[in-house]
């Protein structure tokens, strides 16, 4: 942004290089937006016209495929990453407000494991006082926007799958709070949620845990008490992305524990963003 917050937005390209390749991303009505899902191309382009109830039923499909191979298959848990994940944002409307930073952590650990980025909402962020990202941390030209890092989240993401396998991200309060921000993130783009991507929320977890232990379900289910029980330190400042996601890591552990719930039962405790859309439709 140039001349101050009363000026104007100046939009440039931000090249990315991962893997090698250089990438040049910018956002133009009339760009064909290449971007690779479960290995298909797909070309969007703004001419296009197909009817949203079709592609509401071929997404709908494929989730459906995603849930039968997940019961036909025992092995399954073989080819599941799992990553947890967190996101922090410049409020609680997922339709009014925006990401301004995002943390994974793949499970699996080795090179590359984590990734984290602020992200550039384009607007002044009003709630700095929970998560402490300013507007002047975020509103820079070298932060990246939305549109801009969605392919290299993708990416990211793909490079640590396994071959023909599922991603299963892990946040907490993720059915309520994160994967509706980043299902609208993505739509707002005009990018799908990958149809191998699965998503686990580990506050119904904690909620098992409480009632199997007779305590308050009420007071004890925030990432902050299920840290003071199982006496977990964070990383960092609570409500920074990175540090969440390395408290909620630990915290997993503890609740699939004390559950004694294996990864494939945790596997079969999964949502999709489609569940999410009919939710909402019978609401």
């Amino acid at each position: 942004m140039e001349g101050g917050y009363s000026k104007r937005w100046i939009r440039r390209p931000v090249s990315t290089k991962t893997g090698g390749e250089s990438q040049t991303t910018r956002k133009s009505k009339s760009t064909t937006i290449g971007h690779e899902i479960l290995d298909e191309t797909f070309s969007t382009r703004s001419t296009l016209n197909i009817k949203k109830t079709e592609v509401s039923d071929f997404h709908r499909n494929q989730y459906c495929d995603i849930q039968q191979k997940i019961a036909e298959n025992e092995d399954i848990a073989k080819l599941v990453t799992v990553i947890v994940f967190d996101i922090e944002t410049t409020g609680f409307s997922r339709q009014n407000e925006r990401i301004i930073e995002i943390a994974l952590q793949d499970l699996q650990g080795g090179e590359n494991s984590t990734f984290q980025t602020l992200v550039n909402p384009g607007r002044h962020v009003t709630n700095s006082d929970i998560h402490h990202i300013t507007t002047h941390m975020v509103c820079r030209p070298d932060v990246p926007r939305m549109e801009e890092l969605i392919p290299i989240l993708l990416q990211y993401v793909k490079s640590r799958q396994k071959p023909g396998g599922y991603v299963m991200f892990v946040a907490h309060n993720a059915r309520n709070f994160d994967v509706p921000f980043l299902v609208n993130e993505f739509g707002r783009h005009h990018f799908e949620i990958p149809q191998n991507w699965l998503f686990v929320d580990t506050r119904p977890l904690a909620r098992e845990v409480l009632k199997m232990e007779g305590l308050k379900v009420t007071s004890g289910t925030s990432l902050e008490a299920l840290c003071k029980k199982y006496n977990i330190q964070f990383v960092g400042k609570a409500h920074r992305a990175m540090a969440d996601v390395t408290a909620l890591s630990l915290v997993l552990q503890r609740l699939t524990f004390d559950l004694k719930l294996p990864l494939s039962g945790l596997i079969a405790r999964h949502f999709t963003p489609s569940e999410l859309t009919s939710a909402k439709k019978k609401k």
